[in-house]
């Protein structure tokens, strides 16, 4: 550990006390605001119980670019691409311990971002940054030299995998597409279900996943948001009309259901398919902000 000490009369320290003028700590909350810095870019601002943390909007997080590249992960995967031109066929790529912890330190700061991206609604930027992330998990799973490298940070994937997949519906929502985030929702529960196989050896029960949970819970409310399909609601009025005997209602709900069938598997063949129609819903649902605590504070 290395302490940075000056002589306090010629401290060129700034003390941040007036930015956290009328900014208390909400234990629990993830408090976060955006400002625009002195340089004129635009910076996210997370409160924390003893200060606050900032963060760059693009680029790393931290501002730097280590090894002169946009992030630790660019270095890596440039260094991989050089070899693998150079090698072709021969020894795979490989990084170090020195390097799997690099790589580890910059998605703990991509998470900070991304949970803070998650808050102001910018889903877009929490794609990106859990894309990041993703990226590095599996570069540290295919190519860490030591064995327990390889598989120290995957225990963090479900819950990337889960931020990626609310960001992703939530922007769907924004839009008004209920189908597609339904299908982003599934498809992130079924992402988590198949790591935790592969981690566990093993068919696990998914419902024990923290991260599978919360998209199980989002899904329920999207689809008790979605119209009844008139469908569905013509065939229970036509089991009730079997159940009372009523044969002539049956009837005539059984030609109702099959004419629906009819005119949604037919379309015309001097015209083209039209477009599905979305649905919108003017009150979408509004998931928890509140992710899980930091997964990346240990190894």
């Amino acid at each position: 550990m290395r302490r940075h000490t000056e002589n306090s009369t010629n401290s060129s320290g700034v003390d941040i006390s007036a930015a956290l003028t009328g900014w208390s700590y909400q234990p629990g909350e993830v408090n976060v605001r955006q400002i625009r810095g002195d340089d004129g870019r635009r910076k996210i601002q997370l409160r924390l119980d003893l200060g606050l943390l900032q963060m760059e909007t693009t680029g790393r997080p931290d501002g730097k670019k280590p090894h002169n590249c946009v992030s630790e992960l660019d270095y890596q995967l440039r260094r991989k691409r050089a070899f693998e031109r150079k090698h072709e066929s021969a020894a795979p790529f490989q990084i170090s311990h020195a390097d799997v912890r690099a790589l580890r330190e910059e998605s703990g700061m991509y998470y900070h971002r991304y949970v803070s991206f998650f808050v102001l609604g910018n889903y877009r930027a929490v794609i990106r940054d859990t894309q990041h992330n993703l990226d590095i998990l599996d570069l540290c799973r295919t190519s860490a030299r030591n064995p327990h490298d390889r598989h120290a940070l995957e225990h963090h994937r479900p819950h990337v995998l889960m931020m990626q997949g609310r960001a992703r519906a939530c922007a769907a929502l924004k839009q008004g597409y209920m189908g597609s985030a339904l299908a982003f929702l599934r498809g992130a529960l079924k992402q988590i279900e198949q790591c935790i196989s592969r981690e566990s050896h093993q068919p696990v029960d998914i419902k024990f996943s923290a991260e599978a949970r919360i998209l199980m819970h989002l899904i329920q409310d999207i689809k008790r948001q979605l119209p009844t399909d008139p469908r569905e609601e013509l065939q229970q009025l036509l089991n009730k009309a079997l159940q009372s005997e009523n044969f002539e209602e049956a009837a005539a709900l059984r030609d109702q259901i099959m004419a629906m069938e009819t005119m949604c598997s037919v379309e015309r063949p001097s015209e083209p398919a039209k477009p599905a129609r979305r649905t919108r819903s003017n009150s979408p649902p509004n998931p928890d902000t509140r992710p899980p605590q930091n997964p990346h504070g240990d190894e």
